[in-house]
């Protein structure tokens, strides 16, 4: 299989341009200058095209990732409002085309020296969640990686089964844990919340700003599985390092309060409730994480750092 970053990378390339074209005639856009390539990765590439009323952004990804097609484009129908303008798709080579969505806010953040933003994300995204839980069949269906708590165990006794070996002492006490994720998930799942897209990476690049508005972008990582697990990445992983990156410096209560307000009242749950589960969340997000994102070899610093956040038990105050 050819990836992004291979010596036919340039003629993958080319075919993607020419895709961009056509469908930027069908809006009666001409391109108005040359494109830029601001992202290579073996799993895909992203250019950047100036047209005649501003950039668009084309995203070409491997088959295993094909499935951010059906679910941007999915999103695009049900809160046009809330992710990129898609200007054209297609699902059977993994192609997106869609309209600039403005700064990120970690662009945001560095200029306006504020995270006020994220409360707008967060509640964004957990609307974008509950609308959304009717359409699990159809997204599993397209390929969306299906992590759902029965079968999250089971996914990492096998990851780290395999990969002990490579992981020295790490590995011994990551094997011994499989009894807890089990326990854990069990836990989670008395809950009573629905399944649904869960990001599983929603960071501060991936939440963009243009005129205001708030939009949530690049769901490759994307899986169906308990809602709460995203807030590992984006509590502790991301909103706890604040603005100068320095671990535990930002209270994250606030924003897990406006994430789980999104979440009030279903399945009767009360905001106790709801806390509970969010701090089991938070522990047993790193485990999705490395089941839903395993290493290429010779790669295990990122399963390192995440298998660590899950033994240890880490969550933000």
């Amino acid at each position: 299989m050819t990836t992004y970053d291979d010596p036919a990378a340039p003629a993958l390339r080319e075919e993607l341009l020419a895709w961009v074209r056509s469908r930027l005639e069908v809006f009666g856009l001409g391109v108005d200058g040359e494109a830029t390539q601001p992202h290579v990765r073996p799993w895909g590439t992203v250019l950047r095209v100036p047209t005649t009323c501003g950039p668009v952004w084309a995203k070409a990804v491997v088959p295993a990732l094909r499935h951010e097609v059906a679910v941007t484009t999915l999103l695009a129908r049900r809160r046009p409002e809330a992710v990129a303008p898609v200007l054209g798709a297609d699902a059977e080579r993994g192609w997106l085309l869609l309209a600039d969505a403005g700064e990120t806010l970690r662009e945001l953040g560095a200029r306006e020296r504020t995270l006020a933003p994220w409360h707008e994300a967060l509640s964004l995204y957990a609307s974008l969640q509950r609308d959304v839980v009717a359409d699990a069949p159809a997204l599993r269906a397209e390929g969306l990686p299906d992590l759902r708590l029965p079968l999250l165990p089971d996914r990492y006794a096998d990851l780290v089964g395999r990969l002990a070996p490579d992981l020295g002492d790490l590995g011994a006490a990551a094997l011994a844990a499989v009894p807890l994720v089990r326990d854990l998930c069990a836990e989670l799942a008395a809950s009573g919340l629905p399944d649904t897209l869960q990001h599983d990476d929603l960071h501060d690049a991936q939440v963009f700003v243009r005129e205001g508005r708030v939009r949530v972008l690049d769901w490759g990582d994307a899986c169906l599985t308990h809602p709460f697990l995203t807030l590992a990445v984006t509590l502790d992983g991301v909103l706890a390092w604040g603005l100068d990156d320095v671990e535990r410096s930002e209270d994250v209560t606030p924003y897990r309060d406006t994430y789980l307000a999104g979440w009030q009242g279903v399945g009767g749950a009360s905001h106790e409730d709801l806390v509970r589960a969010s701090d089991v969340a938070r522990r047993l997000g790193w485990v999705c994480r490395s089941v839903n994102d395993p290493p290429g070899p010779g790669s295990l610093g990122s399963l390192r750092s995440r298998l660590q956040m899950f033994l240890d038990g880490r969550v933000a105050a």
